[in-house]
């Protein structure tokens, strides 16, 4: 970009406080227009905010709005709502899905924008008697689809779809706004977090069309963790540190990993894999026996699953997106329509009964923390010990026929997990719905460790997570399994963090067991199971 070009977007010194807790201080930076900014920084460290601010969101203007100056063309704008953003050719991409599941793709790029035919009607009863257009509807999804450059069917419902098509038909109901009577053509587009739900290959294709955009001229505000992918596609990168700027680096090839990772948490940081522990099978046994099972979820169908887990040992179940490694712990746990035979510790644990599953000791951290995970508008307290309340009875105090909540027991147990997961909040009384995303995640695992199980099926543990973060969880993990013993199965899409603290690692392809071999093996192993390779040595 010259010198004297105008940028496309300037934040000049932004502040933000939130019920007098300093969230952003003194944030400026410029973004040119094509450019890709890399935006990184820990889980709490005011990266959403930031951009809530950028893109005119209610949460800011009802808490007291913000200081400083947002500038577009070199002019001071006042969003007021994210229409305001839209207007000014601003797209935001958030980190959970907002499409409906039993509308096809076409339909959710075009909800609530869709062309229309006038029907003869209307003249007499109004415009609702109006109807969709198809041809057109059709032809505007396919060339917001077309412009992103990726495959998508625009007549697949999106309940049917695997996780990353989900993610493509976000981006591009926002590029097909410019089309809109309501949106300015997009000029800037906000990714937070877009290849956290997404396989390697998958997020290959989006850094693809994120460049083929960016050659269009749409700027790319990218939000992301896997700090690889930054470095591949971002002109310059900024680290954000408690709410104010550590570091803005042009990106000149020379930036690796390990110092973007240093600069978003202040310290030194080891990326290096762990070392393997060599678990005993023969004195171990069997724990849990899944045989044939099949499970019916959505995009991640199980078709015949057959798994031996032992006694103490961490097993990861990876795969490719679609595959079936999610159906599984979901099956199992009885959150979606399952069949086949699940034996643990001798017994057979009945197949579609969650309560079943809780009272046989097993425990599930789910991948959508959101929607099952968590009662969001809840205290940590109350996220933390309702589960183990509920199910085994903890945390209470009966006198005859009446029982009351033990609140010194709930804040106790809630402040242990709170420091050893260094959860990052006011205090345990704050809702869960306040909290960063990661933080959320780390209410989740805090929440199954209150229970206590025997087994627990931990799934996408590090989704959308920072770095530091990342260890943390891994790190607990592996903490827990050896203090109690507990057996640990790792469901997950990161193969080198699978391969960081498990035993074996379960390869699902077609909703199968593909392969399963010790997590020590080259990751080279692990990508031919993926493909559907056989090799030597698994079983």
């Amino acid at each position: 970009m010259e010198a004297q070009e105008v940028p496309l977007l300037e934040m000049r010194h932004i502040s933000k406080s939130f019920f007098g807790n300093q969230v952003l201080g003194d944030v400026s930076f410029t973004l040119g227009k094509g450019e890709i900014l890399g935006l990184v920084g820990e889980n709490g460290a005011g990266k959403s905010t930031l951009m809530k601010i950028l893109f005119g969101m209610n949460e800011i203007s009802e808490t007291g709005g913000y200081g400083g100056e947002v500038l577009i063309d070199g002019t001071v704008v006042h969003f007021t709502s994210s229409l305001d953003a839209l207007d000014a050719g601003i797209g935001m991409v958030h980190q959970e899905f907002s499409l409906l599941p039993d509308f096809t793709a076409a339909e959710n790029i075009l909800l609530n924008r869709e062309p229309v035919k006038n029907h003869w009607a209307a003249n007499l009863f109004g415009e609702r008697m109006n109807i969709i257009d198809r041809a057109k509807l059709e032809a505007s999804a396919k060339k917001a689809i077309d412009r992103l450059g990726v495959k998508l069917d625009a007549d697949m419902v999106v309940g049917q779809m695997p996780v990353g098509h989900k993610q493509f038909t976000e981006i591009a109901r926002e590029l097909s706004k410019e089309d809109s009577d309501t949106a300015g053509k997009i000029r800037l587009l906000v990714l937070d977090e877009p290849t956290a739900v997404l396989s390697e290959q998958e997020a290959q294709s989006l850094l693809k069309a994120m460049k083929n955009l960016a050659a269009q001229n749409i700027a790319i505000i990218f939000i992301s963790h896997r700090l690889q992918e930054i470095i591949d596609v971002c002109d310059q990168i900024m680290v954000m540190r408690d709410g104010r700027i550590i570091k803005q680096v042009v990106n000149d090839k020379n930036v690796n990993v390990h110092d973007i990772a240093q600069w978003m948490v202040g310290r030194e940081i080891s990326l290096d894999k762990q070392e393997n522990r060599h678990f005993d099978y023969a004195s171990h046994p069997v724990d849990m026996e899944i045989r044939n099972l099949w499970v019916n979820m959505t995009g991640e169908v199980v078709r015949d699953v057959n798994l031996d887990i032992h006694r103490g040992e961490i097993l990861g179940i990876g795969g490719l997106a679609g595959q079936g490694k999610l159906g599984i712990p979901n099956g199992v746990m009885g959150l979606f329509p399952a069949g086949g035979k699940v034996s643990f510790e001798g017994k057979e644990v009945a197949l579609n009964d969650p309560k079943a599953c809780l009272d046989a000791g097993l425990a599930f951290v789910s991948e959508d923390r959101r929607g099952v995970g968590l009662l969001l508008d809840e205290s940590l307290e109350w996220n933390i010990s309702f589960e183990a309340m509920q199910v085994q009875g903890k945390y209470l105090l009966k006198k005859g026929p009446i029982t009351w909540r033990d609140v010194n027991a709930i804040g106790e147990v809630t402040r242990t997990y709170i420091d050893m997961l260094e959860i990052k909040c006011t205090s345990s009384k704050q809702h869960a719905r306040e909290l960063s995303g990661g933080n959320q995640q780390k209410v989740c695992l805090a929440k199954a460790f209150a229970m206590q199980p025997k087994l627990l099926f931990v799934s996408e543990p590090t989704r959308g997570i920072d770095i530091g973060a990342k260890q943390l969880v891994l790190r607990v993990l592996k903490e827990y399994n050896q203090k109690y013993g507990t057996t640990i199965v790792m469901i997950s899409s990161e193969l080198e963090e699978l391969r960081s603290i498990c035993d074996r690692i379960a390869i699902i392809t077609d909703g199968k067991v593909g392969g399963i071999l010790p997590a020590s093996n080259p990751s080279s192993d692990f990508g031919l199971l993926m493909v559907g390779q056989a090799v030597k040595g698994g079983n």
